[in-house]
Order: structure tokens, then sequence, then C-alpha cells
């Protein structure tokens, strides 16, 4: 009897060790990813003329379907309360020339419900692409931000009409407003510079609300931040950033947020100078911009994985290429859990306005994470010595693992572009409670 009961112990052990490893990073029965996304894109895919132009303003509910291609044209608003729909499998392209955005104002709305083998697609209209070639998707919505006032994104624009100033603001009281729908929708190419270290983002979310339904979505290429949000109460699950110039998630202004179940794989060779990283939350840009008594950035991430793709981490390290997977700015909270970080330098990087104390430490938290093959894992900005943060979240009450995997031994499968799988390759790990840095 004694016997059955140590097997059974075992096995429950093993078994209960197994599925908590399972559940860090992005999870799934299946791999999600398959099928709507697209990690192949080189640039030269098959060029699609369009059969509609779309330019102006949509001021009346609109229907895109999937028999014809659009091409936008400069910079188009949906206002007055209307309602974008897109059938599932339409292609929407930006024009290069007039570096065209589609912004959803705040009162109207979009709803693009793509399917897992029909996604919808916003891309570039030249024949051989490059990141940047046109704006960008922004959704503007009336919930709540921590700028004194409320918002507005007109800075993103050039050329703008004068008439649609009104319409590029954004922010209110209501936590719940609803834009619309994202769902299965590829974003690829956008992110065009307007000026001197500003560009549009794949998708930018300034003041949405979080009835807003936003799931898998993939950014790819962008010029800019893939995605960006500015205030607001939204949730994320199943988004992709892949080989973003710029931040792949960024949350700012006092956002409520949750990143939950999503990826972000980064290229050194085409990332930005400007210290581009996986996720960045902060709780503003200038000081003066913000009202301190308003709720402050307060981000949940569970179940992400950000990986940097590198052939030769040490190498590309050395020559600046490779900067930090996370970052925390002061004021801003960062709850991040069962969670993988793989091939930063470092992991994490606390702006160095933030004092080391319980009080910070209780507003940081990760839980449950996987870090891999970083050059040192958690560190104040400008500052080498971590030894503080070393201790603190190297506490086993915290259950971090530490590893120095390589890729392929990490991941299911990442080198297979069509049916990539980055989930983690568990009976392949050989991990450690060592945290200490390279």
């Amino acid at each position: 009897m004694k016997k059955i009961t140590l097997t059974v112990f075992m096995f429950l052990f093993v078994f209960a060790n197994v599925v908590a490893q399972q559940e860090k990073g992005i999870i799934g029965k299946d791999n999600w990813l398959n099928n709507w996304t697209d990690f192949q894109s080189n640039g030269q895919d098959d060029h699609v003329e369009p059969t509609q132009i779309l330019t102006g303003n949509i001021t009346e509910d609109k229907r895109l379907v999937k028999r014809h291609v659009y091409l936008l044209v400069g910079s188009i608003f949906v206002t007055n309360n209307a309602v974008l729909t897109i059938e599932p499998g339409t292609v929407i392209i930006g024009d290069y020339a007039s570096k065209a955005s589609l912004t959803i104002a705040k009162g109207a709305s979009i709803v693009a419900s793509g399917l897992e083998t029909d996604p919808i697609i916003f891309t570039s209209n030249r024949r051989v692409k490059k990141s940047g070639d046109w704006g960008g998707v922004i959704i503007l919505g009336d919930a709540a931000t921590n700028k004194f006032g409320n918002g507005s994104v007109a800075s993103f624009y050039t050329r703008l009409d004068p008439a649609n100033y009104a319409h590029t603001n954004f922010g209110g009281e209501n936590p719940n407003s609803n834009s619309g729908l994202l769902k299965y929708v590829r974003i690829e190419y956008a992110g065009s510079r307007v000026k001197s270290g500003l560009n549009f983002n794949g998708l930018m979310l300034a003041g949405v609300g979080r009835e807003t339904v936003l799931e898998n979505v993939m950014v790819s290429n962008s010029g800019g931040n893939s995605v960006e949000i500015w205030g607001g109460n939204v949730v994320l699950n199943k988004f992709v950033s892949y080989k973003s110039t710029q931040t792949d998630y960024k949350f700012n202004y006092g956002v409520q947020g949750e990143l939950i179940n999503s990826l972000a794989v980064r290229s050194p060779y085409v990332s930005s100078s400007s210290g581009a990283k996986s996720l960045e939350v902060v709780a503003y840009s200038e000081r003066q911009e913000v009202d301190f008594s308003k709720p402050s950035t307060v981000v949940k991430a569970q179940n992400i994985t950000v990986l940097n793709s590198s052939k030769d981490l040490r190498e590309d390290i050395r020559m600046g290429l490779v900067k930090e997977g996370v970052y925390v700015g002061e004021h801003a909270s960062l709850d991040m859990n069962k969670s993988v970080i793989s091939g930063f330098n470092p992991a994490v990087i606390f702006e160095n306005k933030i004092q080391i104390n319980q009080e910070s430490l209780d507003k940081i938290k990760f839980t449950n994470m996987y870090f891999n093959n970083c050059n040192g894992n958690i560190f104040v900005e400008n500052n080498a010595n971590n030894e503080d943060l070393e201790n603190w979240y190297g506490n086993h009450a915290f259950f971090n693992v530490y590893s120095k995997g390589h890729d392929a031994e990490t991941f299911i499968e990442i080198n297979n572009l069509r049916r990539p799988d980055y989930r983690l390759r568990i009976n392949k790990i050989i991990a450690s409670n060592d945290s200490d840095s390279n």
C-alpha cells in the first residue's frame, strides 16, 4: 500500500510540475498561431491591385466586402458615430505616397471580424513592401487617461485638414466604452515616419474602453511601435508583434490594461537605435502632461512570450543591437506572471527614477517567470549592481526560473516560419534556479 501511495504521489507531483511549466509563456491545447498569422512575409508578396478607393471621411455606416480590394488614400476618419464593418478575408492596402491611415474617431466604431482561416489584412500598396510604408490604424475612445483634460493624436498626421482636428481627440469618463471589435486581423508594414523621433504605430488605442473586443491581432514589420495604448481600459488577448522596428507593446498615460497569451518576436537586425524593447510600461512621456491625482498606468501581463531571435546573441549585444526585453517607468505598475523573456540585454530594466523599496516592489511583480538566455535579469537603468533585485525576485516564493537554453531547445518549433510554434518545449528544457547573470 505504501509503495502504491508513493507511486501515485510521485506521478501527481511530476504531472503538476509539467503542467505548471507548460503554463509559462503563450499557451493553448493547440497552436493558436496556425492559419491566420504570417511569419514568412519578406516584402515581396503577390501584389494586388485595388478595386475601390477610400479617401476623406466616412460619416455613415459602411461595409467593406471581401470581393473588393480597398486602397486607403490620405488620412481617413470614421466619424459621426458611424460603424465601419469589414468582412472576413477583406484586404485593405495603405497608400505609400500619401502615408495613408485609418482613424476610428471617438464615438464611431470598427467591426473587423475575420476568421482563423480568412483573416482581414491591412498592408502596403508597394510592390516591394518595407516597414513604415503607410500610417496604420488608430482607434479613439472616451475612457479615462491620466492626462490633464483629454488628449489628442493630431501630432501623428501631416497636412491634416483643420476640419479633422476635432476627430483626433480622445478620452472621457466611460471605462466601459465600446469602439468595436478587432478579431483575426493582420496589420503589415505600417508605422510611417511623421517627423524626426515620431512614427505612426501599427495599431494605436487611445482612451479605448473595456467593451472593445481585441483578440487575435498580428502587427508585423511596423516602422513605429507595433501596438501603443494611451489610457483607457483594454484587454489584449492573443496578440502577435513580429519584427517591429520599435517597441512591440507600449502602455502609457494611465491605461488600465491586460495583455494575455500574447507573443512578441524581435529581430536585432531591424530594431531602431532608440532603445526598442518588447514591453514598455510607463505613466507618461513628459511629467507636465499628467495629473498625478488620477490613476496611473497599471498593466497585468500573463502568459506572454517575448523573444529576441538572434543568431549570435553575444555578438549582437556587443554591437548594441539588443536591448532589454521589458522596461518599467516611474509611477507605473506591472504584474507579470507565467511569462517567458528570452534573449535580451538584460531581461528587465527599471527607470532610474524608481526607488528600490517595498512600495516600488509591490507595484512591480514578476512571478512564475521563465528568464532564458538573457545577459542579466533585472536591473535599474544605468546601474550595473542588481544584487538587491536579484535577491528579491530570485526568492523561491516567486517561483521564477532561470535558464540558458538555445531557442531550438526552448520552443517547440521556431525554424518553420510557415507554421511556427512558440510554446515552450517542456521535455527539452533543463532549467535551474541559478539567477546569476552572464
